[in-house]
C-alpha cells in the first residue's frame, strides 16, 4: 500500500504541472498513453487505488481538484490492467464541472448519482 501510495503522490504532482500550466491537451495525452500494462488483475485492484489515492490527497500538501484525483485513479487502475476511464462532465445551471472515473461502465471512487447530475462531456 505504500508503494501505491507514493506512486499516487508522484502522479498527483505530474498532473499538477499541467493543471498548472492549463495544459490540458498533454494530461489526455498522459492518460491516453497509459495502456493496460498489466493481462492479470489483482483481486482488490480498484479498493487498493482508491485508498492509496485517498491517503495521498489527505499527504499532499495542496487542495487537490477532482480532475487531478481522476486522472490519478485512471493511470494506477489502468497500470493494474484494470480498463478504466477518466469522465469529465458538466451541469448547466449552475455552471459547474467534474471529472470522475468509471470501469466498465460503473462509476467507482465517487457518489453513485454523479451521471444524473452532470452530463458527460468527454472520456478519456
Amino acid at each position: 500500500m505504500r508503494l501505491l501510495t507514493c506512486k499516487a503522490i508522484l502522479k498527483l504532482l505530474q498532473f499538477e504541472q499541467h493543471l498548472v500550466k492549463k495544459d490540458f491537451t498533454a494530461l489526455c495525452k498522459i492518460l491516453r498513453s497509459h495502456t493496460l500494462r498489466s493481462k492479470t488483475v489483482p483481486l482488490n485492484a480498484l479498493e487498493d487505488v482508491c485508498t492509496a489515492v485517498d491517503i495521498a490527497c489527505i499527504w499532499y500538501w495542496k487542495q487537490v481538484l477532482c480532475l487531478q484525483r481522476s486522472a490519478v485513479v485512471t493511470c494506477l487502475l489502468k497500470e493494474l490492467g484494470v480498463p478504466a476511464q477518466l469522465v469529465i462532465g458538466a451541469q448547466q445551471i449552475p455552471f459547474r464541472a467534474h471529472a470522475w472515473v468509471e470501469v466498465n461502465g460503473r462509476v467507482i471512487h465517487e457518489r453513485s448519482d454523479v451521471r444524473a447530475i452532470f452530463a458527460v462531456l468527454d472520456r478519456v
